[in-house]
C-alpha cells in the first residue's frame, strides 16, 4: 500500500508547530472552498479502504466536487493550486523519539512545487497505528469525512481554530453528553470497564457496549441520539506510542472528548476509568 509520510500533526504537538511547515492559513480555507478535491486512492489490490471511501463521498461530501484518483496521478497533479486533496498519509513525530508510526485521513491543498510534508494541511485525523488492521477504524470513516467538512466550515468563522488550538477548542467546548447515547466496543474499554456493570458505577449517562458493526450502523444512518468512542493505539503491537482517544458525534461528527498520552504499559492502551471521569 502506498502512502505518504508527514512529519508532524497540525492539531497535537504543540512543541513542534514553529517546526511545522505544513500548517495552513485562512488563505488556504478559502482556496479549498474554490478547489476540486481529488480523493487518492491507497495502492493496495482490493483495498477495502478505496471501497468504502467511495461509497462515503457519494453519501456524504458536499462541500466541493470531488474526484477519485490514483496514487501515481497524485504525483502528477499536487502542484495545482486549484486543487485539494483527500488521502490517507503516515504520520511520525520527531519529539516521540519511538519511531512510532500513525495513519492519518488528511485533507491538503495543493501548491507549486508541493511536496506532502510541506502542503498547507487544512485537517487531520488519527485512523489507527500502522502495524494495526485498517478494519479497526474502516467503519468509522464517513463521519471522519463530515467531521473534516465541518472543521473547515468552523475555521472560517473562527480562525482561532487554524492549527494545534483547533483540538483543544473543541476539547474546551465539548459539550454535556447527558441525552446521548455513548457506544463503547468491548476491545476498546480497559479491563476492569468491559462489562456494563463496570461503567454504570463511573458513568452517569446512557451508554451500550456494543460491535464495531453497532457503530457502523448508527453512523450510517447519522443517529443524532449517538456518540461513538474512537481509540487508536498500538494494540499490543508495541508499547511505547501513542494512544488517542476521541468521543465523537454520530450525526454531527461533533467532536465531545478529544485526549492523547503516551502509554508506558500495555493496559494504558484503553479507554480508561479516568476518561470517563472526565465526561461528567
Amino acid at each position: 500500500m502506498k502512502k505518504f509520510r508527514l512529519i508532524t500533526w497540525i492539531f497535537c504537538l504543540p512543541l513542534l508547530v514553529a517546526a511545522q511547515q505544513h500548517i495552513p492559513e485562512m488563505d488556504d480555507y478559502h482556496r479549498f472552498l474554490k478547489s476540486k478535491t481529488m480523493v487518492v486512492m491507497d495502492d493496495a489490490l482490493m483495498s477495502e479502504y478505496n471501497m468504502i471511501i467511495q461509497e462515503v463521498m457519494k453519501r456524504s461530501w458536499t462541500i466541493t466536487p470531488y474526484e477519485i484518483i490514483s496514487s501515481k496521478e497524485f504525483d502528477e497533479v499536487k502542484d495545482n493550486p486549484d486543487l485539494s486533496f483527500l488521502m490517507t498519509t503516515i504520520v511520525s513525530f520527531a519529539k516521540d523519539k519511538t519511531k512510532a508510526r500513525y495513519n492519518f485521513i488528511s485533507l491538503l491543498m495543493g501548491e507549486p512545487k508541493a511536496d506532502v510534508r510541506t502542503m498547507p494541511d487544512l485537517c487531520s485525523l488519527p485512523l489507527s497505528y500502522t502495524r494495526v488492521e485498517e478494519a479497526s477504524y474502516h467503519y468509522k470513516l464517513e463521519a471522519f469525512v463530515l467531521f473534516i467538512q465541518n472543521h473547515v466550515k468552523n475555521v472560517l468563522e473562527n480562525d482561532k481554530l487554524i492549527g494545534e488550538r483547533g483540538f483543544r477548542h473543541y476539547n474546551k467546548d465539548q459539550g454535556s453528553l447527558q441525552g446521548k447515547k455513548l457506544l463503547l466496543t468491548k476491545e476498546d474499554l480497559a479491563k476492569d470497564l468491559q462489562t456494563p456493570q463496570a461503567v454504570k458505577a463511573i458513568y452517569p449517562y446512557d451508554f451500550e457496549i456494543v460491535s464495531r458493526e453497532d457503530i457502523a450502523d448508527a453512523i450510517k444512518r447519522q443517529d443524532p441520539d449517538v456518540v461513538f468512542l474512537h481509540k487508536v493505539g498500538p494494540e499490543g503491537t508495541r508499547i511505547r506510542a501513542r494512544v488517542y482517544k476521541l468521543l465523537v458525534g454520530a450525526a454531527d461528527s461533533k467532536l465531545y472528548y478529544w485526549d492523547y498520552g503516551m502509554i508506558k504499559h500495555v493496559s494504558d492502551d484503553a479507554f480508561q476509568e479516568k476518561d470517563l471521569k472526565k465526561l461528567k
